[in-house]
């Protein structure tokens, strides 16, 4: 008797048309033979001119993004991704052209960005290995026991809200609870990986860097061997570099002190985290609505990831133009007290733009030729506890236009901490 078939169930047949599905998908969903990554980044010191900021040690290495190199110049890749204030404008570019990598080329950029007819696009020179392995803790930091607590606020308020603060007892964490608390929100990294085959800027043969009044709307030409003859695109304002953030802070430590700002163009959302050192403790404070650490969140955002976390109360929206940090988590204690020193990050998003675009028809191939994506944020630091609503910020303001703001000066801000040394204060290292 012959054997009769199995039947197919209907749920073999889902399974295989969804197969289908995914291999019609992956058809066309090829990377872009050659990607070009444009990060934009505006720092500014709220109530200190741009012009009063010179490089040097200390506080100025600090604010440089960790390198004290010369006054105004931006002498490596990478730049845009930190918290640096000087310069104060910074544009990092990556190509990576799989069809010729790590071979030089140049981007042809238009008359307002202010640095001449071209960029040339540099591959990065080796670096020398790391003696240690990655993950390795540096051998000054093995010999120490954590002491101190961590105290975490969060959300903006006059008044310290039921159920904070939440408490970090260093001295009785592990390792593991230590990494668990500082883990936080993770920000997707959608950044250029850099490595030989790319070609970047700034690099060893140009560190020009944007002007005050400086744009990259208009046509830019990627030009080299190897990169496709079509790679043209033109930027508008939307993804154009972002006006330092205009920020100004009133009240003192013992009180609830507030933060104001004018709104930035091109903001989809914003970010404000403060720190303090009091004696062995260290105190953080975000104007999330939720109870988390917040450091790792200085950094661009996809746009989904922006809309998503405004929708969770984690960015303030851009329309927000305020917010108030509750009294007395700063005021000083018994023990070492330090400035609590603030930053804010406004949010500008990302554009990217493919070559050719992809067809209207699903099922039709594509093939990309280029891409580029095109991020852009501003961030600021302020000294809390120096009354700034009557200084002149750091923005940058038409030198014609009448300021609003009163004259006079206030205090004059002290020198805030790094917020590195607070983190090793509190370890005891």
């Amino acid at each position: 008797m012959t054997p009769r078939p199995a039947p197919i169930r209907p749920v073999v047949i889902a399974a295989g048309l969804c197969l289908l599905g995914l291999a019609a998908s992956a058809q066309t969903a090829k990377a872009p033979k050659t990607q070009l990554w444009i990060d934009l980044s505006t720092g500014s010191m709220a109530g200190m001119p741009e012009m009063d900021l010179p490089m040097g040690g200390g506080l100025m290495g600090m604010v440089g993004g960790g390198r004290a190199a010369g006054a105004g110049s931006n002498t490596h890749y990478g730049m845009a991704r930190t918290m640096g204030i000087m310069p104060p404008r910074v544009i990092d570019i990556a190509l990576h052209n799989s069809l010729r990598p790590g071979v030089e080329a140049r981007q042809a950029i238009p008359p307002g960005m202010r640095m001449g007819e071209s960029l040339p696009l540099v591959p990065p020179k080796a670096q020398p290995a790391s003696p240690s392995e990655p993950g390795d803790v540096p051998q000054e930091y093995q010999q120490h026991q954590p002491k101190g607590r961590i105290l975490v606020y969060w959300g903006c308020g006059s008044t310290v809200r039921a159920g904070q603060p939440r408490v970090i007892d260093l001295a009785r964490a592990q390792p593991a609870d230590f990494a668990v608390a500082f883990a936080g929100r993770a920000v997707p990294d959608r950044g250029a990986r850099v490595g030989p085959a790319y070609a970047l800027y700034p690099n060893e043969r140009n560190q020009v860097q944007l002007a005050r009044g400086s744009s990259l709307v208009g046509e830019h030409q990627v030009l080299g061997e190897g990169v496709p003859a079509s790679m043209r695109f033109t930027l508008g304002s939307g993804q154009d570099l972002m006006p330092a953030i205009d920020l100004r802070t009133t009240g003192r430590p013992q009180d609830s002190m507030g933060t104001a700002w004018q709104p930035v163009r091109n903001a989809r959302a914003y970010y404000l985290h403060a720190m303090s050192q009091n004696g062995d403790d260290m105190v953080m404070w975000s104007s999330a609505e939720t109870p988390d650490t917040g450091m790792g969140l200085f950094d661009y955002l996809p746009n989904a990831t922006i809309e998503r976390w405004v929708k969770e109360r984690v960015l303030l929206p851009a329309d927000a133009t305020q917010c108030a940090i509750p009294k007395g988590i700063f005021a000083a204690g018994a023990g070492r007290e330090s400035t609590p020193m603030l930053r804010m990050v406004a949010y500008g998003g990302e554009s990217y733009i493919v070559h050719p675009p992809r067809p209207a028809d699903p099922k039709a191939p594509w093939e990309p030729e280029w891409s580029v994506r095109v991020r852009a944020k501003a961030h600021t630091m302020a000294m809390l506890g120096e009354d700034q609503g009557g200084m002149p910020g750091a923005r940058e303001a038409d030198p014609d236009a009448e300021d609003e703001r009163a004259p006079g000066g206030g205090a004059q801000p002290g020198v805030p901490v790094n917020p590195m040394n607070l983190l090793r204060g509190v370890l005891g290292r």
